[in-house]
């Protein structure tokens, strides 16, 4: 294991898997427990599919596609929000719609048109493949989004558990709100070319749900959701070259994992 080690530390697109991870990671890790605690999981499903549009549009245009990933994501995060409060269905069904939609929209245009994007590196990822341009652009991502959790953790944290008592002190909860779903495409689209639409959410939903069966403080539970997601990506970066397996399901697999062995802790210390 550490011949596979040293081999994995000694290739160059080993080395781009382990610092594109990272970068996907830490912006992942710091939105998952606002998710978590705000009941949001199905929003961050909804988004990492609803962007497959996006990317064929964006293919079509000439443009980035992760232009076009963005702009699908806010689409699906903006409609389910207009819909859910302009009717009596609840958000979580609303979301279940959309989502829905946009994918079998995205599948149905791309099904159209020749292209020779493979479908199984958009769903799916292509972790070894990744080019110094998509570190750069999950680096930027990571550092922008980021920055605004920590600059605003405490609005956003209002956000999340009091939106009332955030109104009656100024803060525009509305702002807050839709920054919250702009940080949640861009997060997706940063880890588009590594770990692919389908296996996003366990990036943004399985950190926060193992360090909440550790700690009840919502700073902590920061700090435990950027360890347990980071120690993921790269054991699992690992892991995958020593079974001669894909690095994206390799990572979600750990993360179950961790989640299956906090769990079972975590009841025998209640008991």
């Amino acid at each position: 294991m550490i011949e596979t080690l040293d081999l994995a530390l000694s290739l160059p697109f080993m080395q781009r898997a382990f610092v594109i991870t990272t970068l996907i990671c830490l912006p992942m890790a710091l939105l998952s427990p606002f998710l978590v605690l705000r009941g949001w999981s199905l929003m961050g499903d909804a988004v990492s599919h609803a962007v497959l549009p996006g990317v064929v549009l964006a293919y079509i245009a000439g443009i980035p596609l992760l232009i076009g990933a963005f702009f699908a994501g806010m689409t699906c995060a903006l409609t389910t929000g207009y819909v859910s409060d302009n009717s009596c269905v609840k958000e979580d069904t609303v979301m279940g719609v959309v989502f829905s939609a946009m994918f079998a929209l995205g599948i149905v245009m791309y099904a159209a048109i020749e292209t020779d994007v493979h479908l199984d590196h958009i769903l799916f990822g292509n972790m070894l493949g990744i080019r110094m341009a998509d570190i750069q652009v999950s680096g930027g991502i990571a550092v922008v989004v980021s920055a605004l959790i920590l600059v605003l953790r405490r609005d956003l944290v209002l956000q999340v558990f009091d939106p009332a008592h955030g109104r009656a002190l100024g803060l525009p909860m509305g702002v807050l709100h839709y920054l919250m779903l702009a940080m949640i495409s861009l997060s997706v689209v940063g880890a588009l070319s590594a770990v692919g639409l389908i296996l996003a959410i366990a990036l943004l939903i399985s950190p926060a749900a193992i360090a909440l069966l550790w700690s009840r403080r919502f700073g902590v539970v920061m700090l435990l959701s950027v360890l347990v997601s980071t120690l993921s990506g790269w054991l699992g970066i690992y892991f995958s070259l020593y079974l001669d397996s894909a690095p994206a399901p390799t990572i979600v697999m750990v993360l179950t994992i961790l989640f299956i062995l906090s769990f079972l802790i975590s009841s025998v210390r209640n008991k």
